[in-house]
């Protein structure tokens, strides 16, 4: 099972979060704030661009009216962000992605259709913004030829779920055991995978992770 549309509009992860953890899910009334002070921030000119980098890139579950890759600067995709239900649970917390800061990250830019994005991006931040663990931003997106504004969601290095820098040990652990109402965290890891290479984009840590995991099951 992974997340749905559905999922979404019945907005299911806030209330998997708010029974599965001490931090409560953040309410409708700070989610629209937050969306609220977010559309407030978008650059003059800019259109309805989505910079994905993680299950984004697999499973938008938003109508996409183009999509290009794309490199943003300054920051690089990394397990950095515990999931404590969707990918795991709180007795084995699992782990998904973040940009955190330094480096770059190669991704896929999505246009919304603009007389639906507003109320797309409500339901975006039902999925990205369910716990407060990210902070929404628009940001510059390299792509071919030209560049794009895109709104992002970067990892928020003061949220406890925030993991800093684990490990390689440590992320392959998780990763390998992890898995919540959504699915397994190694699943998110290999579809994440599978969708950038679709799209010519090869990431060696992504690459490295999966080739750990893979050692015990060629070993058995």
């Amino acid at each position: 099972m992974t997340l749905s549309r559905r999922d979404l509009e019945q907005n299911r992860m806030s209330t998997l979060y708010a029974s599965a953890t001490r931090r409560a899910a953040l309410t409708a009334e700070e989610l629209s704030a937050s969306l609220t002070a977010t559309l407030a921030a978008k650059p003059k000119g800019a259109g309805w661009w989505v910079f994905g980098y993680g299950s984004l890139v697999w499973n938008p579950l938003f109508p996409v009216a183009e999509t290009q890759p794309g490199t943003v600067r300054g920051f690089h995709r990394r397990f950095c962000l515990r999931s404590m239900a969707s990918r795991g649970t709180p007795d084995e917390p699992g782990l998904v992605l973040g940009l955190d800061r330094g480096g770059s990250c190669r991704g896929l830019v999505f246009r919304l259709p603009a007389p639906l994005a507003v109320d797309e991006l409500h339901l975006l931040w039902r999925r990205e913004m369910v716990v407060g663990g990210y902070v929404p931003r628009w940001v510059k997106v390299e792509v071919e030829g030209s560049e794009r504004c895109a709104l992002t969601f970067i990892v928020k290095r003061s949220h406890p779920h925030y993991t800093g820098k684990l490990a390689v040990d440590e992320q392959v652990r998780i990763l390998g055991c992890a898995c919540g109402a959504f699915g397994s965290s190694r699943d998110y890891l290999n579809h994440t995978r599978a969708a950038l290479a679709t799209h010519g984009i090869v990431d060696g840590y992504l690459e490295a992770l999966a080739a750990r995991l893979a050692v015990p099951l060629a070993a058995g």
